[in-house]
């Protein structure tokens, strides 16, 4: 082990980056430019700062461990590097991006990532795009395609609003503690507006959540009280069909005639 680097504490799911050869392709995936407004959410030690503050001219970080914080202060001037000692979670990534748009890049902590990747996509119209190392599962539902065994609540949501394209995966040896899990690369691009297809997140939010919330059932049992025979009829959709059959646009669909006939 690497006796330079910090304890990683379980409760935050820290697992460090060390293989170079995985930090230099993370970098090119990043393809970082000089005048890019990037921030960087849960540098750790800095395996990835270092390298990204080699081309960038500024970089933020967001980091949650105190410990970390201190540590990154005494290795970068601020000059270089903005530390904002905050729970990704919270963290307002709007309003850093209020003069630029923002990339977003980062290993995000394992046990938060889906909550925080839906706390990011509230923020989509301020990012251009966002680079991120998680679990090589966590990717797979996040790229899913209809009717596979991956796709779920969480690749409808963040399809309809991205581009989602996993790049590479990363395995444990790569990391100090190692994971007893690959993990892999993803890029999200926000989609422009006129791409976007449900008109109301919320309506649409709403019926992706009950379509899964039982995905073995059929959509006239999940959306029950919600979507009625008439409705489905409309937008010519099978109520017979199951929730992880449906593509995006098809949620979208019910979503929008929801929308319009509210009662």
């Amino acid at each position: 082990m690497n006796s330079s680097l910090p304890r990683a504490k379980k409760h935050l799911g820290q697992h460090f980056l060390v293989d170079n050869h995985y930090i230099d392709r993370i970098v090119a995936a990043i393809r970082p430019q000089a005048e890019d407004h990037m921030v960087e959410i849960g540098p750790g030690p800095g395996a990835l700062t270092q390298p990204l503050l080699s081309t960038l001219l500024h970089l933020h970080v967001v980091e949650f461990d105190r410990d970390m914080v201190a540590r990154l202060a005494s290795q970068f001037s601020t000059d270089l590097l903005t530390i904002h000692q905050d729970d990704a979670l919270r963290f307002d990534f709007a309003a850093l991006a209020a003069m630029q748009p923002l990339r977003v890049v980062g290993n995000l902590p394992y046990n938060i990532s889906s909550p925080l990747l839906f706390h990011l996509a509230e923020s989509a119209e301020h990012i251009s795009d966002m680079t991120f190392m998680l679990q090589k599962e966590v990717v797979d539902r996040m790229a899913a395609k209809p009717d596979t065994a991956d796709y779920g609540r969480l690749s409808v949501m963040l399809q309809a609003r991205f581009s989602v394209t996993k790049l590479f995966t990363v395995p444990p040896g790569a990391f100090q503690p190692p994971p007893k899990v690959d993990s892999a690369i993803v890029r999200l691009v926000p989609l422009p507006a006129e791409a976007i297809l449900y008109q109301d997140h919320h309506v649409f939010s709403d019926i992706v959540g009950r379509a899964f919330g039982q995905r073995r059932k059929t959509l006239r049992n999940t959306l029950k009280g919600v979507v009625d025979d008439a409705l489905f009829n409309q937008v010519g959709i099978d109520p017979v069909r199951r929730g992880e059959t449906l593509s995006v646009a098809e949620f979208s669909l019910i979503a929008n005639a929801l929308s319009a006939n509210p009662n």
